[in-house]
């Protein structure tokens, strides 16, 4: 099976991704952003259509259109006092509707979305791999590096306040590194399942504990078993893989939740 270099690119792939999803899904469940992280990661199919249009990587349209609708929410809310979750709604429907008019613009044949919909581990390319791993390294750097700040931001924000620090910074900061990692994870699990595999591995993880280095740590083994055990059934049963990944880590979360 590892002697094909799609096999080997979609197990590395599961690697970083489950990295980036134990690291930000437990932040994104812990700070209660799971319907924003939604909203970024259906905003970005406007920028992955603005990618085919320009002939462009249509990740890196995509990782700009999250950025952009992602500061965009926190600047909007603050200045003119419109509900987030109102906010949310408005980027995510027009960013579908914008990637869905690029698409539609695009000279010549409508490139296949499916695996930006519903995600295509198998379909991970080598460059992709360079991009994945590239973004894989900032989010660690910056996590690990002020660990102790974004735990007093998750939980005690007064603590951050105290010291000095603008808590508003590191709201930007988190959002966009929600961006960059949904823009890692569109590829295995697709736009509209994202959600699944960024909240599923925490939800298990909780079960088990609360201490935030452990429940990362955690996440991120539980998040390596269920995007391996899908791609290895994906595979060998030839089912669609995002759907199988998302299947998987669902079955498994019913289990830990009848032993708990």
């Amino acid at each position: 099976m590892f002697q094909y270099t799609f096999i080997q690119n979609a197990f590395v792939a599961a690697i970083l991704t489950s990295i980036i999803c134990g690291i930000i899904g437990t932040i994104i469940v812990e700070k209660k952003l799971v319907m924003m992280s939604g909203g970024i990661a259906h905003a970005s199919f406007g920028g992955i259509g603005l990618g085919f249009l320009l002939g462009i990587e249509p990740i890196m349209g995509g990782l700009l259109f999250a950025i952009l609708s992602a500061l965009g929410v926190v600047k909007i809310k603050d200045v003119i006092g419109t509900k987030a979750d109102t906010l949310i709604a408005m980027f995510w429907s027009v960013g579908m509707a914008l990637g869905i008019l690029f698409i539609a613009l695009t000279p010549g044949y409508p490139p296949d979305m499916t695996s930006y919909l519903f995600g295509d581990i198998l379909a991970v390319s080598t460059s992709d791999i360079y991009i994945t791993a590239f973004l894989t390294v900032i989010i660690i750097f910056v996590i690990a590096s002020l660990f102790v700040y974004w735990q007093a931001y998750l939980f005690d924000e007064e603590y951050l306040k105290v010291k000095g620090f603008n808590v508003k910074t590191f709201e930007y900061i988190l959002y966009v590194l929600i961006s960059i990692a949904i823009i890692i994870v569109v590829k295995v699990v697709g736009i509209v399942l994202i959600i699944a595999l960024l909240t599923i591995p925490t939800s298990i993880a909780k079960m088990y504990s609360r201490n935030l280095r452990n429940l990362m740590f955690l996440s991120i083994l539980i998040s390596i078993i269920i995007c391996v055990a899908g791609l290895y059934i994906s595979y060998y049963i030839e089912i669609p893989s995002g759907a199988t990944i998302i299947l998987t880590g669902s079955l498994l979360y019913i289990l830990h939740y009848f032993v708990k």
